[in-house]
């Protein structure tokens, strides 16, 4: 298949009608009206969305809704079938088994072990837009620099420096003349 270049006009468009089918996940959108945004025709608008993005205009509206899923149910402050109405579809049991086809677990086990690999525990619950880690990393803050000593940078890198002993071997200033440095 020949790939037609694209213009950055034709590009921002596309972009344009990304966002929009992104942003309304609520409420059901018809192809016609992203291709409108795009100026294109539903067809058209179809081939060059995936040729681009590569997913088409619905493959992308199904992963961004199972995406904010799993966001509300990580979060822990709704059911699964508040999560279900949530992100705008109508069968609980479509929902199930779409999320279980494509996250590989049913939605209420993804729940339960989300919930059990964030920590939140004395901490503001984050923005919709930030995403979740571990609560490991969390813990990286409280540790004392020595305990990253092996990844401390060195002044030469052409140095070799030994991370046991946390010194250079080179440590004579003439070894590094004879290198021609």
């Amino acid at each position: 298949m020949r790939r037609e270049p694209i213009d950055r006009e034709a590009f921002r468009r596309l972009c344009d009608a990304r966002d929009l089918l992104v942003s309304n996940l609520d409420r059901e959108m018809k192809v016609a009206e992203a291709a409108r945004i795009a100026g294109l025709s539903p067809y058209h608008f179809i081939r060059k969305f995936e040729a681009l993005f590569g997913q088409t205009p619905r493959q992308l509206r199904i992963q961004a809704r199972l995406d904010r899923a799993k966001w509300l149910l990580a979060r822990g402050q709704h059911s699964v079938t508040e999560a279900c109405m949530e992100v705008g579809v109508s069968s609980l049991g479509t929902f199930s088994d779409l999320f279980t086809r494509r996250m590989g677990e049913p939605p209420s086990v993804y729940q339960r072990r989300a919930r059990g690999l964030i920590s939140l525990s004395g901490l503001i619950m984050p923005r919709e837009s930030d995403p979740f880690f571990p609560g490991c990393l969390s813990l990286m803050a409280f540790l004392p620099e020595t305990a990253f000593a092996i990844f401390k940078k060195q002044s030469d890198p052409a140095v070799p420096y030994d991370h046991q002993s946390g010194s250079e071997l080179w440590p004579c200033p003439r070894h590094r003349m004879t290198r021609g440095t």
